[in-house]
């Protein structure tokens, strides 16, 4: 057989590709090549914009000139580094990271950044000279003779290959570019001590203005992590860059740090440092406003988080429902270990005093995201106030706003090592991660179900604690205009016009009053309504879909006759069986509605109880939960509606369910005990139980411990009503009371006094 062998020939459009279409701006290809003397281990750099116009237009003989006095580069650099992408430069490996001499983490390992030059101009001078060198070597890029696309040289169409494309390369033995001089960079005096490397670009590309060169300075500041900065962990003159126009140093402030330093100090709610993700032990470690705090990812206020489950539970197929359920087992993540720092707003125009910002404290704050460092190297752009890397404000549209930080709303820091996390890995353009195998998506679910329990929990905790507050206020308020009211009658009590004008206010306040109170029960009505036809819909939907099924295959065969009348008979008791069981749903949720509500009597509290395990009937036996119902005494009698009871049932059941459902135990178990003596209800589960800092939260509105699924409605809602008739729910406190080693709730049927 003959065969032929064929090399990789690349176009010089690669050229273009790799330079104007990788690097996507002008304010990015100088931020690259001012890290490339980052890496080259240069103390500082001077940019210096020269022939420009005032306001920096470019003109004929515009240019741009890097230099800075890192260890330049010898003439077998040049041939065998930078002469062939991809290869580093010549440093030492520590482990898998990549540093330079002085101990810096080396950012351009690819050696794609070289081609950002080409985003800036066509033509290229860069002059360079090796420590200990008698000698400086000019490379002149002077691509100026072919279009932008390389496909034509001197207007000639040609078809050119890279390899076609020769760099002239000469030696000057006498060094009159970079010798021992002396130069101001950001009003200090530096030395270039004989080495380094001058960047002159001309012909250049784009456009330029103060915002882009502003924006490059603040890029350069995060370069390093800022949060080392604010701690005085890295010294500020270690790595100096200095921008200049037509030989005039251009000033740019840092004192933002100073004044975000401050926020972050006193005005955060929430200072969560020295935070660390542990892959070995899947435990969050960290500091909560200086407090030792940790977070399982076995414990269930993470497993009941949708993103987190979603993403990590391992799931089979059931062919029964023909789609893919949860097995309640967990994967372990593959992100490898992580450090973090976060640092939580409340943007509120009325949070309280101590956590109120004015709007050029948010302006400042919404300048800065989550950082993402590796090595004490930023990725970038993860940060930039435009960027949504962990998608928080994406969830809050998609899922619910209540369930997600704003993106604007946490400024904070995530640490990654190429040692610790070697499955996350740069784009080739160092701007985010390759999203490959599961490191890269389980390192984000990560970070999102860490920030989704805390605004479902703490910051949460924090706003129904402020409202509380604000409650108690607004029921002084109340009380103090009933106060007003009164004093007015008695000091105005000869005065009838005053006198009939007060007690028409009076009534008209009681009455409106009186009016909101019962939009509000009837707003709750409405709620508890809706959550109990939710949950017996999907049977209902289900059941129905296979009815039609069923029909749609009985016309067919009556249609081409191949039904006997056994069998048609057969089949239309099979859909007879189906519409039994929706209506049987719909009679049981059907007592829900107001027309049923507004009569109470004596019921069997069994009765009704008997009725929402039907309804739960087809829930349980695919979750494998044993119910078991144990009645104590005489029988348990309630007076009150169908609705209430019903309505507290499928919250409790609901919940059991759910939390249940967080766990991977064989026997799952609900016990409720009917206690007609006590005149009392006690619903029991072994599922993971209450968190204790839940536990004064747990009757709130809106509050859950459900993440996404929950709406923190269900035991606010049981609660309101059973109050209306005197009635009360608690969380089990005493031994007696706590019957299996989850959830205890006590339902009290005698009337408060």
């Amino acid at each position: 057989m003959d065969k032929k062998v064929f090399k990789i020939r690349p176009y010089a459009r690669l050229l273009t590709m790799l330079g104007e279409q990788l690097i996507k701006n002008e304010q990015i290809a100088l931020t690259e090549l001012i890290k490339n003397s980052y890496d080259a281990d240069a103390d500082w750099v001077k940019v210096s914009f020269e022939n420009f116009g005032d306001n920096f237009e470019i003109n004929d003989d515009s240019k741009i000139i890097i230099r800075d006095n890192g260890i330049g580069m010898s003439l077998e650099t040049i041939e065998k580094s930078w002469m062939n992408p991809a290869t580093p430069n010549k440093f030492r490996g520590i482990g898998y990271t990549l540093v330079s001499r002085k101990g810096r983490t080396v950012q351009g390992e690819k050696g794609i950044g070289r081609f950002a030059i080409l985003k800036l101009g066509n033509k290229i001078l860069i002059t360079t000279r090796p420590e200990n060198s008698q000698e400086e070597y000019k490379i002149n890029y002077d691509l100026s003779a072919y279009d932008k696309d390389f496909l034509t040289e001197n207007n000639q169409e040609k078809e050119l290959f890279i390899d076609d494309i020769n760099i002239e390369v000469s030696i000057n033995k006498n060094p009159n570019v970079i010798s021992n001089q002396e130069f101001e960079v950001e009003h200090k005096k530096v030395k270039q001590d004989n080495h380094g490397t001058v960047i002159e670009i001309s012909g250049l590309k784009g456009k330029w203005n103060r915002k882009k060169i502003e924006n490059i300075y603040k890029d350069i500041l995060k370069l390093q992590s800022i949060f080392d900065r604010l701690e005085n962990k890295k010294n500020k003159d270690d790595f100096i860059v200095g921008f200049y126009i037509n030989n005039e140093r251009i000033s740019l402030s840092d004192d933002y740090l100073d004044k975000l330093s401050g926020l972050l100090e006193t005005k955060a709610v929430f200072k969560i440092t020295e935070g660390e993700f542990d892959n070995n032990e899947n435990k969050f470690y960290f500091k909560e406003n200086s407090i030792p705090k940790q977070l399982d990812l076995n414990d269930s206020e993470l497993k009941g988080l949708k993103i987190f489950k979603e993403h990590f539970c391992i799931k089979k197929f059931d062919k029964k429902n023909e789609k893919e359920i949860c097995t309640y087992e967990y994967r372990k993540p593959e992100c490898g270990n992580f450090h973090f720092k976060f640092y939580i707003f409340d943007l509120n125009n009325k949070a309280p005093l101590k956590y109120l910002l004015d709007k050029n404290d948010k302006k400042l704050i919404k300048e800065h995201r989550i950082y993402l460092y590796r090595d004490g190297i930023r990725v970038y752009p993860y940060g930039n106030p435009e960027d949504d890397w962990l998608k928080l404000d994406m969830m809050r549209g998609t899922i619910s706003a209540g369930q997600f930080f704003s993106n604007d709303q946490v400024v904070g820091v995530v640490e990654i090592s190429k040692k610790d996390n070697p499955g996350l890995k740069d784009k080739t353009n160092r701007e985010g991660l390759i999203d490959e195998g599961n490191a890269t998506q389980d390192f984000i679910v990560l970070i999102q179900s860490f920030l989704s329990y805390y605004r479902q929990k703490p910051f949460k905790q924090y706003l129904i604690n402020y409202q509380k507050n604000k409650k108690e206020q607004d029921i002084f308020k109340t009380n103090e205009i009933e106060r007003q009211l009164q004093y007015i009658k008695e000091n105005f009590k000869d005065n009838k016009a005053v006198l009939n004008a007060v007690n028409n206010l009076s009534k008209t306040y009681k009455l409106e009053r009186n009016y909101l109170v019962k939009r509000v029960e009837s707003t709750e009505d409405l709620a508890s309504i809706g959550l109990s036809v939710e949950v017996a819909s999907h049977d209902m939907m289900s059941m129905i879909s296979k009815g039609l099924i069923n029909i749609d295959d009985l016309i067919k065969d009556l249609s081409g006759g191949t039904k006997s009348t056994e069998e048609t008979i057969d089949e239309l008791h099979k859909i007879r069986g189906i519409i039994s069981f929706v209506e049987s749903q719909m009679k049981d949720i059907q007592v829900m509605f107001k027309s049923t509500k507004q009569r109470r009597r004596n019921i069997r509290v069994a009765e009704i109880l008997e009725k929402v395990i039907r309804i739960y009937k087809n829930v349980l036996n695919r979750a494998k939960i044993k119910v078991e119902v144990n009645k104590v005494g005489s029988p348990l009698i309630a007076k009150c509606t169908d609705a209430i009871l019903l309505q507290l049932f499928i919250n409790l059941f609901d919940n059991a369910i759910y939390w249940l459902g967080t766990i991977n135990i064989k026997n799952k178990s609900i016990l409720i005990t009917l206690d007609g003596t006590e005149g009392k209800l006690i619903f029991s589960d072994n599922g993971p139980g209450v968190n204790k800092d839940d536990i004064p939260y747990i009757f709130e509105p809106f509050y859950s411990g459900k993440g996404e699924e929950g709406r923190g409605l269900g035991l606010y809602i049981a609660r309101q009503l059973l109050e209306r008739i005197d009635y009360s729910i608690w969380l089990a406190e005493i031994n007696s009371e706590k019957l299996l080693p989850g959830a205890n709730f006590v339902v009290s049927f005698v009337k408060e006094e």
